[in-house]
């Protein structure tokens, strides 16, 4: 178990039509084995889902969560009055927006590693149904931990250090046209930061300029880039950031200007360390594509050798189909002779 809970308090809310109810929990959970096992599940979903923003507390917006988190860091509020003031503003703030929420509220102070976080998420209820031994239906209600899509997380120990990054707190942004952005940024007080998804695409145009300086050949490049790929890949799964020191440990090599001093000698708009954006790198090392009832993909090494793409056709040619795909249209083909 890597995760430590320190506090959990959990309410429920209930929004139909323009009214939002929030029960309140009477205290806090005793922290036990079940609550540490479901907070690790917890933690590393909300490690898993992509899409994430980043931003920092504003002091140009409401302030009423910021403040009831200092007190109680400081002594100064309980958690579970600390968790009643942030429900208030919740309230307040679901009620502005057309999209309704039932759920349960978790609010969990909790170290990881060597990391104090403080998650806030809606979790939703699904149901699952079985049969009894009496050969009856039986319904039972489940937290559906996996499509959770309201969560934000506050980086107490990056609050503390490094307040300027404006990056300490992550919030899922959630299905487009729900602006769950907007409604987690209203109610947490905070104006949005760095962007994973512009910071990843430099550090791939960077990454690539590089190798092509460096005169790399192609089974270079591919290696290069699937170490690239892997790193950063880890960076999502654990939740940290990637660093331009540890990308330029990973690119230099022997006698190579290293990609560090590259990237600053080009002056690319890329911070030290920085949030993945996993859609945007796995681009590094696979191609794909939707659309018009079609759906290809197929790993970057690929392209020039196994498949090859005619610009002016607008056509690919695959050698080698995957052995599946082979054997369902040769079926095919012999249904359509008979």
């Amino acid at each position: 178990m890597t995760t430590d809970v320190k506090k959990l308090v959990v309410h429920y809310v209930d929004k139909k039509d323009d009214d939002t109810q929030i029960h309140l929990r009477n205290d806090e959970m005793v922290i036990n084995d079940k609550v540490a096992v479901f907070i690790e599940q917890l933690h590393h979903a909300y490690n898993g889902k992509p899409g994430k923003g980043y931003c920092a507390f504003s002091g140009d917006k409401n302030s009423v969560v910021a403040s009831a988190m200092q007190s109680y860091r400081n002594d100064e509020l309980g958690f579970w009055h600390m968790t009643e003031q942030a429900s208030t503003v919740l309230k307040e703030e679901l009620d502005k927006y057309a999209f309704s929420e039932t759920g349960y509220l978790v609010f969990c102070h909790y170290q990881y590693v060597a990391t104090d976080y403080m998650l806030i998420a809606m979790i939703n209820i699904k149901e699952h149904y079985s049969m009894t031994s009496e050969l009856d239906l039986a319904a039972s209600r489940h937290l559906d931990i996996s499509r959770m899509q309201l969560a934000a997380r506050i980086d107490l120990t990056a609050w503390d250090t490094q307040a300027d990054d404006n990056r300490y707190i992550s919030f899922i942004k959630g299905r487009a046209g729900r602006k769950v952005a907007d409604f987690f940024l209203d109610f947490l007080g905070c104006e949005e930061g760095i962007d994973p998804k512009q910071q990843s695409q430099v550090m791939l145009s960077a990454v690539e300029d590089y190798l092509s300086e460096q005169e790399f050949d192609k089974s270079e490049k591919d290696d290069l880039r699937k170490q690239v790929f892997d790193y950063c890949n880890d960076c999502v799964t654990t939740g940290e950031d990637a660093s331009v020191s540890e990308l330029s440990a990973t690119l230099t090599k022997g006698d190579d200007s290293p990609f560090d001093s590259f990237c600053k000698e080009q002056s690319y708009d890329l911070e030290e360390s920085f949030p993945v954006d996993k859609k945007t790198v796995t681009s590094m090392v696979k191609f794909s594509g939707l659309g018009g009832g079609v759906s290809v993909s197929f790993e970057r090494k690929h392209l020039g050798e196994r498949v090859t793409y005619n610009e002016a056709t607008d056509t690919l040619v695959i050698k080698g189909i995957p052995p599946n795909l082979k054997d369902q249209l040769q079926r095919f083909m012999e249904n359509e002779s008979e």
